[in-house]
């Protein structure tokens, strides 16, 4: 039988395929940004994939999420991200927890087990939080910045926390980080200055209108690419 990786192997060898396989990756969030971060992780032959996130699929998402259709409508992301998964690379073995991180719950996660730690999840709190465990078990990991109401995909890049400017996500997380004693740690952001997003008429009426009606506004070519350049950033490293 061909082997699917094939392709891959003659970028990355046979050993770049081998540590893959035995890696295992914690992807936090797996919506707009994590959702596209485990399709490559999964198309690159990562071995074992923890997912953990506690949404829904709704029909909003479908316009930039990956695991997002109208079959999926009313999935639990972690199961829809699953079948994915499993589609792609039915030897992959998948983790679900069906959860939203939080400082709360974040004893429950044993970071020691990881190889590498995906933060693709929206809360300041529970980004923090992420990192923080992360550096007391010496686990890699990347953190997404903020993806929404942003056009230009070409204005993302990777940087040290340190070294990036305009983003106000990225500011308030070097500002808490660096009052932690965490100096560095490595995020996708973006240059680009936010749009104010279009006043939806659509939302009003809606049980949670107040709360939705403050989301960004996001399209499907900017979280996505933001996800996969953070597959890169997790694949590069695992091999090296």
């Amino acid at each position: 039988m061909e082997n699917q990786f094939i392709r891959t192997q003659m970028l990355l060898g046979a050993d770049g395929i081998e540590k893959l396989k035995n890696s295992r990756v914690a992807v936090f969030g797996v919506g707009g940004v994590g959702g596209y971060t485990v399709e490559a992780l999964a198309r690159s032959g990562v071995g074992a994939i923890d997912v953990i996130d506690n949404d829904t699929v709704s029909i909003s998402n479908i316009n930039r999420q990956i695991i997002a259709t109208y079959d999926t409508i009313g999935m639990p992301k972690v199961d829809a991200v699953e079948m994915r998964i499993k589609s792609i690379n039915p030897d992959c073995i998948v983790t679900k927890r069906e959860c939203f991180f939080l400082p709360e719950n974040a004893d429950s996660f044993d970071f020691s087990e990881y190889d590498y730690v995906v933060d693709a999840i929206d809360t300041v709190s529970g980004k923090i939080e992420l990192v923080m465990k992360a550096a007391r078990t010496g686990t890699p990991i990347i953190s997404s910045m903020g993806a929404g109401n942003k056009l230009d995909p070409t204005m993302l890049e990777v940087a040290d926390i340190s070294k990036t400017s305009v983003c106000p996500l990225a500011r308030v997380m070097r500002r808490e980080l660096r009052n932690r004693g965490i100096n560095h740690l490595k995020v996708v952001y973006s240059k680009e200055q936010s749009f104010e997003p279009y006043a939806c008429d659509e939302l009003k009426g809606e049980k949670d209108f107040e709360r939705r009606r403050s989301l960004p506004g996001s399209v499907a070519f900017v979280p996505s690419v933001a996800g996969l350049i953070i597959a890169g950033e997790v694949i590069k490293d695992l091999v090296k």
